[in-house]
Parts: C-alpha cells; structure tokens; sequence
C-alpha cells in the first residue's frame, strides 16, 4: 500500500497531570503535528520506531557503556537493520525524489533512538553511494551494490590530521605507473594521515579516498576521488602497505569508529580511480570533461549536499527533544507562588521561563518545515537533473543558490539545536543534569554536527560570498527566489522602521513588518560590506585579507540573517496552504511572531548601526511584542510540544514522559539504578583506620 494510502499512526497520549495544560489548548495536537511535520514522513518514523521498540538491541540504556562496547553495539545494530529490510522494495522503482525522502525518514528515525548507528549508516551507505554515483561510473557498480547491500562496510576519507576544511591542500597523493596500470597512494607524514573517518578505525574494508593525483608527467592535477581497500573483508584485517587505526574516546558518538589511515607506497588498479569527472588513460594521460581545475573540485564536493541536509534534518529533531524536554518539565515542575503559604505555581507561568525556552520550541517548529523545504527543492532539482543526459550541466544553473542556501541553513539549525539544548538543561535544574534526562546525551552527540561536514564558521563564508556576487551583478540570478530582494535594494535601504510601520498598517505583530525588517538588514549589510571589500582594494589590502576582515559584524552576520529570512519565508508559505485548519492559525502565526521577533532581537545593534532607528520604540516594540507572544504561547505550549515530540522510548528522558507524572518516574530511576542503595565495594577503603580498629 503507498505510504500516502495508510492512515496517520499517531498514538494518543496517556492522561495524567500534563492535561491541565493540553486542555487549555484550542487545537488538536495531532493536527498540528501533520503540517509541522509531512503526514508520510510521520507514517515512516511510527513503522520504524514500533519495529525497533520491540527489538532488544535498541531498547535505551539505563548507563554508559565502555567505548568498545559502544562500537560493538553499535556495529550490531547496523547489522540488525539490515536484516530488518525498513526499505520496502516497492520504493526503488518509484521516482528519485520520493524514494531518497522515504530514506532520508528512516535515517530520521534511527538517528533519533541511535546517533551513533544511524550516522555509521549514513556515512557507509548513504554519502558513500551517494558519491559514488556523483563521481564514479559503470565499471564502480559492484563496488556500489555491495556497500548498499551491507555486503562491505565503507567510509569517506578526506580530512587529514592538519587540513580539514581547506581540502585543496591535502597532502595524500595518488601517483599513477603507467607500467602497472596502477595508481600509489602515499602518506608523505602523520599530518597527511586521513583522519576522523567515520567506520574506518575498527570495521572499514572500503574507503572512498581524496587524494591529490599526479600523472608519470609529473602535472597536478588536483584533488580525485578512489576506491581503496583498507582491510579483508572476511577477517578485517589491514592489508600490507596500510596503517589503520582508531582515533580513540570523544566526547560523544563513541559508537562510530572514527579512524585513521597511512599509505605507504600502497598500489590500486587504474579503475579505481573515480572517473565522472575526469579520468587517465592506460598511457597515463589524464581527461577531464571540465575545462576548469576548479569546476572537478565543486562537481566532486557537491555531492555532500545530501550529507549536510540530513544533519539538518537530524538536528531539527534533536532541537526539538530538547524543547520537548524544557517544556514539559516547565510544566510539571512547581516553585513558589504568589501568596507566600499559599498554592505553587508552574516555573512556566513565569515571564522569564517564557522567554527562555519558548523561542526554541518555535524554532523547533520553524526550522523543521524551513528543513523540510529545502529539502525538497534539492531533491526535485536533483530528480530533473537526471531525467537530462547531461544532469551535471543542468544541476549546475541553480546549485549556487542551492548551496548558498545548504551553507547558511546548516549553521543556523545545528547551533539553535546546541544552544537549545544547553538551556534546556539549565531551564529544567538539577534534574536535568541527571543523565536519565537525557539532555546530556544530546548534547554530547548533537555537538560535533557544528563542525563535522563543514564547519559552521567556514561554511557561513560560502553563502556571504554568494549574495555578494549578486548585489554586485548586474542582474541577480536567484532561480530559487531567495535573493529577488536585492532587486529592490534602493527601496528597501530607503524606508526605516517608521515607514515600515506605516506599510504595516501600524502593526508589528505581522509577517509583513518582520520579511521588511529582514530584507533592510540583509541589504545593509550587503551594501556594507561591499563598501568594506571596496575600501579595502582601494587601500591596496590583497583580496584574501580584506575578505577575512570582513566577516565579523558584516558578512557572518548576513549568513546568519539570510538563513533565518529563508526559514521564516518557508513556515510563512506552509501555513497559507489551504490544509491547514483555521483553528491551528493562531498558534501558528504566535510561533511565527516569537521566533521572528526573537532572531530580530538578536539583530538590534546592527539595525541601529545601520540607522534603520533611532531611539528606544524599535526595540521596545521589538521586545514588547516577543514577551505578548510567549505569553498567548503558556496556555498552548504543551500541545505544541506533543506535536513534536517523538514516543516516550525515543525521546528517553525521564523528566518530560507524556504521562506526566515527573516525581515517580525520578523516583523509580533513582531507586532502581544498579547499586542505587548498596555498600560500596570499596567502602573499607575509605574508613579512616582508627575507626576500622575498633570494627
């Protein structure tokens, strides 16, 4: 049966305490949950996670495991999923877009039971064959089927010990013998070491390698892609030529066995080489179906596209557990009160609290449909570039958008997600540092998603340099529509927050006065910072100074705004759609307005730099208006929160279970954990030895 046939699996939730609030709400959570999140998508998750509930090798962990048994269960539960087939046949013979979607939602699902097994899968199947397809051809397909099979365990090797995002200058090279037909990889020294690849440090037999390839002509011919065999598959043993190891314990994701790998004068077969781009002959000259060095190194790196969207995606739902997490317990938990003996009051009744957490729960629910977007346009662009003979040419005319749009999102929704978590930790007290919350865990696991496919600082910089190119065009190409704004640039510098106001009706609460906002700081800080980069080249100061001096309060800063703006146009879009009821209208333009006026908040100084106001009525109304929508927000918070909140077993945290009944779930955690109320075995150690005479 299609997926879109089945009807919503969304379990009702149990009553207990949590229904003082959810009964204030006027909307139906479960209705909510449908435009916030895709109904199939939610259909896949349920299928998944009742799967995996019943499957002992998944059930939460009460402790922390020593790392080696972390990667053991984790590599097990890699081999259970695959036994488990989530992916139902019928999929592979419908369209891309559809079927890489069903994918990506299963991975969602298992991310959230399993960081660790979820991101060695996505790593090993997912990017892998992912760059395979984008990089190499027919003669890699056995390669291809056994990695999607599970047949071989595979990794992606490109970060060295001292080069991570400036890729360009790796040092492992592929020098290729046209004797032998046969390219050596060699590792010059530890810093050229390929390390922080995820599955080689114990299980890896197959990495798909970036190395800088020299023919017998001794010409450059930059950074290439090669199948290389690290281990036997059948005992997992390194083969001679290759060291291999494992880079040791992290701060979090101990499941995936990051590693790494040197070459010594380490020999593979010419057909190694990953050939879509570029290739050498048996004679040893190299093709390239690229004119531009340049354009080899964007073809071959585009293909991680997909790997950041589902880090997004990934992220998304973290920072909601987190906000689920806060909320819930925000709730539950009472302190103090108005008259001094008399009743308690929910910690989520006060103004202070509001504005802690609510902010992140509507972003939680913003990023998830801004997520949910973008991914959809690049797997529709990606679907039409392959019904074209030429799919790079044809994916090529709106990938710079694409990518503007992938750089400047995945910093935004990875760092709200890292800082929601931390102040859900500190929002929810004592208990909320007590591992069974569960907010430690997310912390630890969620953290390396800032800097791993690219660091978030470094990535910002590529959407900057994009909008800077078309402010300064002469035409703006923005197929996507994102950067249309700039055509109206002269307007938009022209008007203040008085003529905004005035355009709005005298209303701030609206989504017009926020996308107006957003469009004149955008614009100032485009035209700011080329003024900048202009002052600079007049000064003489080479191009690569004055583009690094640029970046803080200017360029970084529009990344930022950018990716937000972005955001807010695709939750504004979602909910003019003719399904959504029109008593889940208000809620949803409430969580517009708090994380509209919340982000805006954040931008004050560089408003009144730029002299878009001037004394205290812009912010004041700015922060008049977020404190108004996180209070009309109290008495709906919870529905909101259940409309986000994956089943109790996933979200694993036993101060925000949906029975509410927060004191005795803490209470049968703390009186149940092993050796809770046991002498310790180490107890005569301690006793000061007088008193141990006398025993």
């Amino acid at each position: 049966m299609p997926e879109e046939d089945k009807p919503c699996p969304i379990p009702d939730l149990p009553r207990g305490p949590l229904c003082e609030y959810r009964q204030r709400a006027k909307f139906s959570w479960k209705a909510l949950k449908q435009v916030l999140e895709d109904p199939n998508v939610i259909r896949i998750r349920y299928d998944v996670w009742q799967k995996l509930e019943r499957e002992p090798l998944f059930a939460p962990l009460t402790s922390t495991l020593p790392v080696d048994q972390q990667k053991e269960r984790a590599a097990k539960q890699v081999k259970r999923i695959a036994e488990l087939k989530l992916d139902p046949q019928e999929i592979y013979s419908m369209d891309y877009k559809y079927r890489v979607r069903y994918l990506m939602s299963i991975n969602e699902a298992l991310h959230a039971v399993c960081p660790s097994m979820s991101v060695k899968i996505a790593l090993g199947v997912g990017l892998f064959t992912n760059a395979l397809l984008a990089m190499g051809s027919e003669r890699h397909s056995a390669i291809y089927n056994a990695a999607w099979n599970r047949e071989i365990i595979t990794c992606l090797a490109i970060t060295e010990v001292s080069h991570g995002s400036n890729t360009k200058r790796c040092r492992t090279t592929a020098t290729y013998d046209p004797k032998t037909q046969e390219f050596i990889i060699n590792t010059p020294d530890f810093e050229a070491a390929k390390c922080w690849v995820g599955n080689l440090g114990k299980t890896g037999s197959m990495a798909l390698l970036f190395a800088i390839l020299h023919t017998s002509d001794g010409q450059n011919h930059g950074l290439q892609g090669f199948l290389v065999p690290i281990r036997d598959p059948t005992t997992l043993q390194p083969y001679p030529g290759v060291i291999v190891g494992d880079i040791g314990e992290k701060i979090g994701l101990n499941g995936i066995d990051n590693g790494f790998v040197m070459f010594n004068n380490y020999r593979i077969p010419r057909e190694n080489m990953l050939n879509r781009a570029g290739d050498v002959t048996p004679e040893g000259t190299y093709e390239s179906t690229f004119t531009e060095p340049g354009k080899i190194l964007g073809a071959v790196l585009e293909s991680f596209s997909a790997g950041r969207l589902g880090i997004m995606q990934e992220s998304s739902n973290t920072l909601s557990h987190a906000a689920v997490i806060a909320v819930r317990y925000a709730a539950l938990r009472k302190q103090f009160g108005p008259e001094k003996d008399g009743p308690e009051q929910s910690i989520m009744e006060y103004q202070l609290h509001q504005w802690r957490i609510f902010p992140y729960l509507a972003a939680a629910c913003v990023l998830k449909a801004s997520v949910f977007s973008l991914t959809d346009i690049y797997l529709a662009t990606v679907q039409k570039s392959q019904k074209d003979s030429n799919g790079f040419e044809l994916l090529s005319q709106i990938v710079s958008e694409l990518h503007a749009l992938v750089s400047s999102s995945k910093p935004l929704v990875t760092w709200t997600a890292r800082d929601a978590i931390q102040e859900s930790r500190e929002a929810c007290g004592g208990h909320g540092y007590l591992r069974a919350a569960n907010l430690g865990e997310l912390r630890n696991n969620h953290d390396p998603s800032c800097t791993y496919e690219g660091d978030n600082n470094v990535l910002g910089q590529q959407a900057s340099n994009w909008l800077l190119r078309q402010w300064k065009a002469a035409k703006v190409e923005s197929p996507v529509g994102t950067a249309n704004f700039i055509e109206r640039r002269e307007a938009i510098l022209g008007s203040n927050f008085d003529a905004i106001v005035r355009a709005s009706g005298g209303v701030v609460e609206s989504a017009e006065f926020i996308t107006n906002c957003y469009e004149w700081l955008m614009c100032w800080l485009l035209r700011s910072t080329a003024e900048q980069l202009q002052h600079a080249d007049k000064d003489g100061t080479d191009r690569f100074k004055a583009r690094n001096d640029s970046q803080v309060y200017r360029a970084r800063d529009l990344s930022r705004a950018y990716s937000e703006y972005y955001a807010l146009e695709c939750f504004r879009k979602r909910c003019l759609r003719e399904d959504v009821a029109e008593n889940l209208k208000p809620v949803l333009s409430n969580v517009y307005l708090i994380y509209g006026m919340w982000c805006i908040d954040r931008h004050l100084a560089t408003f009144y730099a730029g002299g878009f106001a001037v004394g205290p009525r812009f912010a004041d109304a700015i922060r008049s208006a977020l404190l108004g929508a996180c209070g009309q927000l109290k008495d709906s918070a919870v529905a909101v929160a259940d409309a986000i909140a994956p089943p109790d077993w996933v979200l694993n945290s036993v101060i925000a279970k949906s029975d509410g009944r927060l004191y005795e779930n803490i209470q049968n955690v703390m009186m149940t954990n092993p050796g809770a109320m046991e002498r310790a075995s180490w107890w005569k150690d301690i006793v000061p030895s007088k008193m141990k005479a006398k025993l």
